[in-house]
């Protein structure tokens, strides 16, 4: 059987996973604020299928997929969930400086099997990771990102950012500094929210 989730057609297994992950979001929550409380009631719009609808802008021979800034597992382990099924050899590395938070990732990925490392450290000091995909949600201001992004990411790398509704002031500011190729695509699941898809980076001038 399959399941539409996020514009991503998936199997039951994979549905059943992401069902799954956000059972353990909802119940860790009230111990470690994996996300805002007020938002557990609509944790599989918000976001697990807001998660969901990165994972198509990804190039479909990606080997390495790093998420920055990974906290409760958006989108880290939701793409991680769905590499299994279409990315079976991809390596998947979560980057979480908080302690609690990481620990919970790495309980997350144990208790659904998933081939996922989590990095405990800062974006910033964490070894480079030269990945092909580097994903980030509601984590900082473009410019601020870039240098993230950079660090981690290989020169032929694709970068895929949750953004709202200052993404396009964002991507001005960060081009004062910065040169990167940008696509950018309306959410499906925020009316004001956009999905930047960023590559070629390098500095400005």
């Amino acid at each position: 059987m399959v399941y539409s989730v996020g514009g991503l057609d998936v199997s039951r297994e994979t549905y059943d996973d992401l069902r799954y992950f956000a059972e353990l979001v909802s119940k860790w929550t009230p111990k470690i604020n994996l996300i805002s409380p007020r938002t557990v009631g609509t944790i599989w719009d918000r976001h697990i299928v807001d998660s969901v609808q990165i994972y198509p802008f990804a190039p479909s021979a990606y080997k390495s997929w790093v998420d920055i800034g990974s906290g409760g597992g958006f989108p880290g382990v939701v793409m991680a969930i769905l590499g299994r099924s279409f990315a079976p050899d991809a390596k998947f590395t979560l980057i979480e400086s908080d302690q609690r938070k990481a620990t919970f990732l790495r309980t997350a990925a144990r208790e659904l099997n998933l081939s996922v490392d989590v990095i405990a450290d800062r974006i910033e000091k964490a070894v480079p990771q030269s990945a092909d995909v580097v994903s980030a949600r509601a984590l900082s201001a473009l410019s601020t990102l870039i240098p993230a992004i950079q660090r981690h990411m290989r020169p032929n790398g694709t970068a895929i950012l949750h953004k709202g509704k200052r993404s396009m002031q964002e991507v001005a500011e960060a081009r004062t500094s910065w040169s990167f190729a940008l696509e950018e695509h309306a959410s499906l699941t925020d009316p004001d929210g956009r999905i930047l898809v960023v590559q070629r980076i390098s500095r400005a001038g």
